[in-house]
This record gives structure tokens, C-alpha cells and sequence, in this order.
């Protein structure tokens, strides 16, 4: 997919079917997970209870428990449940979108032991599905409300995106904190991003001026992507690394400023889609002879 764009889920019957069965399938895990550790941990069953077991769907779960987390004293649990439960029942892509995020966790984080426990307690996970409710919220034109939750997920979980920015599924924001995502981002399917990364403009200037992520991309830890630039479907940017122009699909870009993995004119091209393999360091000892 060339960045910049979205592919949204077909809405075919058959496709619509094994969506279905797929979150069915997820929801189920969820709560004999949530059974489990009810028995093993006592102290933790009313909260499980409460929040998973007495619900009778994904989408009511998850609609109770972002209502839990991101009330206050102005914006009740019970108004953001109604929100949440409206949209996401109304909305199939956005349930489809919960369940890929949820795989992605469970599959490309060895630190997820479970479905339910990204559920529960995956800051990036639920700010994610926080963002999705509030950019269909700007599209529909309730902007107040989509800004006011937008202001509540940055407070609660120290994830701050733009109610605008469009992000596709499959999506892992691992650990999460500081990252920031502007205004007009957009962000491919199957995108695995880090703790402290920005998505930002470079000045004050308004407009198309944030990056686009295409399909697959993993982005590392503290990485600052600046401008309306272009990062190709299956590429890497290294942890740390400042990047200020486009980089082509299939490459790694490290550094600051970035630069290609095997240089500029015949940049190292990988094989594998870094946003689903987690591979953060095979580049190393084409990069650098740096040894401790």
C-alpha cells in the first residue's frame, strides 16, 4: 500500500463473516483468560468481573472499561460508555480494527501473556481504540467532543493523537508514552511504533504536513519523523533516528540526521515486514564497525 493511503476493510458478507468469527474467537479466549486468573488471584476477581466476565461482547467490555479510565469529574463513565458502545456497535470496521490490534499485541510483544491482559492494561492498546472513536467523532463533525476526548487520552495514558490522524489496524504501540501523532498523519495496516515517537510538522505552517506511514513500517524508540514525508510499506527507522525526507519501502533508515542502510543510491533492502517481525538490530553490522 503507497503511504499516505488507507485500505479499509472489505465489506463483502463473506469478509464481514470471518471478521465476525475472528472477534468471536478473540472474545472467547478473553474470558476463559479472565476466568483463570479470577481463580488464581481472588483479590483481582470482582475487577475481572466487573470489567470482562459480566459483559456480554468485546465491544461492551472494552466500551466499560475506556469509560472507567478516561472519566472525570465533567466527562462521567457512564456518558463515555454510552459513546464508546454507540460507535463501536455502530461502526464494524472499528471492532475489526480492536481484534488486529489485539493479535498484533498478543503475537509481536513476548511481554503480552494474554488476550485479555492487553486488554486490560495495554496503555497503547486502549488509547488506540480511545483515538479510532475519536477520529470518527471529527469526521462526523463533533469536534468539541472528539478534541475533549482527545485531551483525556493524552492525560490518562501519555499518548497524544490527533483526532484527525487516520491509522489503519493491526496496529502495535508498544509501551507507548510520548508518542505524538499530528493532525494529518496517517499510519499503514500492521505498524509496529514505539515509546517516545513523534509523527510532527516542522514549523507553524498549516496544511498536508505530517508524515505517512505506509503498511508493515516499524518505527523504534524516541524516532521523530518530521514533515509531509513518505516512509515505503515494510521500512524501518532505527531508535532514535531523525527523519526529515522520504524513505523508500524496504529499507532502514538510522541516525541523525537518517540515512539509508547501504546509502543513498543502492540502499540494504530486507525481506521481511519489520512491523510484524520485531527486527530492531539485523542492520547493525551493515551500519556501523562500532563495537563495545
Amino acid at each position: 500500500m503507497p503511504a499516505g493511503e488507507l485500505r479499509y476493510p472489505n465489506s463483502s458478507p463473506s469478509i464481514a463473516a470471518e471478521s465476525d468469527e475472528d472477534e468471536t474467537w478473540v472474545w472467547t479466549q478473553i474470558k476463559a483468560e479472565a476466568r483463570r486468573d479470577a481463580e488464581s488471584e481472588p483479590a483481582l476477581a470482582s475487577y475481572l468481573y466487573s470489567t470482562i466476565l459480566s459483559h456480554s461482547s468485546l465491544q461492551r467490555s472494552l466500551s466499560f472499561h475506556l469509560g472507567n479510565k478516561l472519566c472525570s469529574s465533567t466527562l462521567l463513565s457512564t456518558l463515555l460508555y454510552d459513546l464508546f458502545l454507540n460507535t463501536f456497535s455502530s461502526d464494524a470496521s472499528l471492532r475489526s480494527a480492536a481484534v488486529a490490534d489485539l493479535r498484533a499485541a498478543r503475537v509481536r510483544d513476548p511481554a503480552c501473556v494474554s488476550f485479555s491482559h492487553c486488554l486490560l492494561n495495554y496503555k497503547g492498546f486502549l488509547a488506540c481504540q480511545a483515538h479510532r472513536v475519536a477520529h470518527k467523532l471529527w469526521n462526523q463533525q463533533r469536534r468539541p467532543l472528539a478534541l475533549a476526548l482527545h485531551s483525556r487520552i493524552s492525560d490518562v495514558f501519555a499518548v497524544d493523537i490527533h483526532p484527525a490522524a487516520k491509522i489503519g489496524k493491526g496496529i502495535l504501540f508498544d509501551h507507548a508514552t510520548g508518542v505524538v501523532i499530528g493532525e494529518t498523519a496517517v499510519i499503514g495496516n500492521n505498524c509496529s511504533i514505539l515509546h517516545h515517537v513523534t509523527l510532527g510538522g516542522t514549523g507553524k505552517a498549516g496544511g498536508d504536513r505530517h508524515p505517512k506511514i505506509g503498511d508493515g513500517v516499524l518505527i523504534g524508540a524516541g524516532a521523530t519523523i518530521l514533515g509531509n514525508v513518505k516512509i515505503g510499506e515494510g521500512a524501518k527507522i532505527g531508535a532514535g533516528s531523525v527523519v526529515l525526507i522520504d524513505v523508500p519501502p524496504r529499507t532502514t533508515a538510522v541516525g541523525n540526521p537518517a540515512r539509508l542502510v547501504g546509502g543513498k543510491e543502492k540502499p540494504a533492502k530486507h525481506e521481511d515486514v519489520p512491523g510484524e517481525s520485531m527486527d530492531h538490530t539485523s542492520f547493525i553490522s551493515e551500519w556501523s564497525d562500532y563495537i563495545i
